[in-house]
């Protein structure tokens, strides 16, 4: 049953606040450059008198990031950007800490999306969005609530992508740093959350072994690298599909077999799509598969996987365990979909590791800074994060494992300047 409580927020329950309070605090002892951050930010207090939406998989790696930005002086608002991966409990936790929070678990499309709406309704000075939802919401539909924003910043590929296309279009009205470009974000957000992340959700939904089965990757972007990486560590047989030449042999001196789909669907026995596109599994793969075929999605939306093309091939369809859903086709094959095609490492698991998202939402709270530091002379279009503050978290994240680095000395530093002495 939903809830209003505090600042009218809309959440499921909030008597659910003490195990979201515990899931928080566990992340937080476990983010070192965030609380670095953090210290800075209630000094500093960057967002003092300033909105803040925030659109995110809510979950307690999220809610640690929207306490930090509020502990910035800003007034918080989140909701969550996946009907599957917002968890009740840390909805209700963050209404406690005053946080607004309009999100609650699996609500129906119409509603996930009037939560959406409503987060965007307090007219924020910033956002941070997933997948370019909150600005394709601002830019199409409301217009009116955009009025105040000074910018934002992006999280995914797949919000890159549509933000890129709209400021193609010149219709992009602030701007966004992406985020998900960044060197501490996708050398290991992508690569080793993902990796983990993704195995992790198979793992606890199917309780089956991925040793000596062949784990069929979509795509061999640095997501698809950190899934191939951690399916060959579990023992899998691994094959890439790819569009691009250049990744396909870059998939090949890795040590995986590289076929197209069509090839790569009669041989597959778990199969993983991380491309950001539509359709990458569809009918005429559906056809060639074997019996007991399981698929899932990594990716940001869920129509990597065709849903309409497996259900028409489809006799019976039930959920088997939790998160899976069995199609009995036509032919008596049976094909496994894990939480309905949608981000299986979220929507069946709980995301990326803490220590990964620590730098990845260290990223987010200072790119937020340097948009609001620097909105009228950057423009209405996409940067990228500073290489200063990538090297900036990276020397943190260093500095909390206990680790340091050399530093060139003068005579190095004149060495690689000069032309002419070598």
């Amino acid at each position: 049953m939903t809830v209003e409580s505090k600042k009218a927020s809309i959440i499921t329950d909030l008597a659910l606040a003490p195990e979201g309070h515990l899931k928080i605090d566990w992340v937080a002892a476990h983010m070192p450059v965030l609380n670095r951050i953090r210290e800075q930010f209630e000094k500093e207090q960057p967002f003092k008198g300033l909105k803040v939406s925030i659109s995110l998989h809510l979950e307690a790696k999220t809610a640690y990031l929207a306490k930090v930005v509020k502990a910035g002086g800003a007034e918080v608002t989140i909701t969550g950007s996946n009907p599957l991966s917002t968890q009740d409990d840390v909805c209700a936790a963050l209404v406690e800490d005053g946080i607004t929070v309009f999100a609650k678990y699996n609500p129906d499309p119409k509603e996930y999306k009037a939560l959406m709406v409503k987060a965007l309704e307090n007219k924020p000075d910033l956002i941070i969005d997933d997948g370019g939802d909150f600005v394709s919401i601002l830019h199409a539909e409301r217009p009116d609530l955009m009025a105040q924003v000074r910018g934002g910043a992006e999280e995914t590929t797949t919000g890159i992508l549509r933000l890129k296309a709209m400021e193609k279009e010149n219709s992009l009205k602030f701007p966004v740093v992406a985020v998900n470009d960044a060197f501490c974000k996708y050398l290991f957000d992508n690569r080793y959350g993902t990796g983990q992340s993704v195995w992790d959700g198979i793992n606890r939904t199917t309780n089956l072994v991925a040793a000596g089965k062949t784990a069929v990757v979509v795509g061999y972007g640095w997501c698809g690298k950190g899934v191939a990486m951690r399916a060959k560590g579990l023992g899998a047989n691994v094959v890439v599909t790819e569009i691009d030449p250049i990744r396909a042999v870059e998939a090949y001196m890795d040590g995986f077999t590289v076929l197209p789909m069509i090839e790569a669907a009669k041989v597959g026995d778990i199969f993983v799509t991380v491309t950001g596109n539509r359709d990458v599994i569809r009918g005429e793969h559906y056809e060639v598969m074997k019996t007991g075929a399981i698929l899932c999605n990594a990716g940001h939306f869920d129509i990597e996987v065709n849903k309409p093309e497996l259900e028409a091939l489809t006799a019976t369809k039930r959920t088997v365990r939790r998160n899976i859903e069995e199609f009995k086709l036509k032919d008596g094959r049976s094909i496994y979909l894990l939480a309905e095609g949608r981000l299986v490492n979220l929507a069946a698991g709980d995301g990326h590791p803490a220590e990964i998202m620590d730098m990845t939402f260290a990223l987010q709270a200072i790119s937020l800074k340097y948009v609001n530091d620097n909105y009228k002379e950057i423009g209405a279009k996409v940067v990228n994060v500073p290489y200063e503050l990538d090297q900036q978290v990276a020397q943190y994240k260093l500095e909390a494992l206990g680790m340091g680095i050399d530093k060139l000395t003068a005579e190095q530093k004149a060495y690689l300047e000069s032309w002419t002495e070598h």
